[in-house]
């Protein structure tokens, strides 16, 4: 249970610091190597490191931290893990409407974003 909170974090904690240690100094030694696709609107999303293994890298954590504290409450029962299935939901519908607002926001871009970085949750899978 531990290793998975675990594993959640660093994947919810690295994704989420790595994009913003890009937004303050993408020169920065950090983030410097990070490859990226230059928008028309003048902003660069980032397709490499966390963001290049899937485009909602940072739920996948957060949904996987969720799970391990469904966990503690053993497997005899499925109602603990209620949590878990409602947040699968929630994440799901939310990158759907984050997907729509990018659409909008970065247009032709962000099917290029979409071919460049085809994974929304996790690598090699969704």
């Amino acid at each position: 249970v531990l290793a998975t909170n675990a594993l959640g974090y660093c994947i919810f904690r690295g994704a989420n610091g790595q994009k913003d240690a890009f937004r303050r100094n993408p020169d920065a030694p950090e983030v410097a190597h990070l490859r990226y696709l230059q928008t028309k609107r003048g902003t660069r999303l980032l397709t490499s490191g966390w963001w290049g293994a899937a485009r909602k890298v940072n739920y996948t954590g957060d949904w996987i931290m969720g799970l391990s504290w469904c966990m503690l409450c053993g497997f005899d029962s499925i109602v603990p893990y209620y949590y878990a299935i409602y947040f699968a939901i929630l994440l799901v519908h939310r990158s759907i409407r984050d997907d729509g607002m990018c659409k909008a926001k970065y247009g032709e871009d962000w099917e290029e974003y979409k071919r460049l970085v085809p994974y929304r949750f996790v690598p090699g899978l969704i």
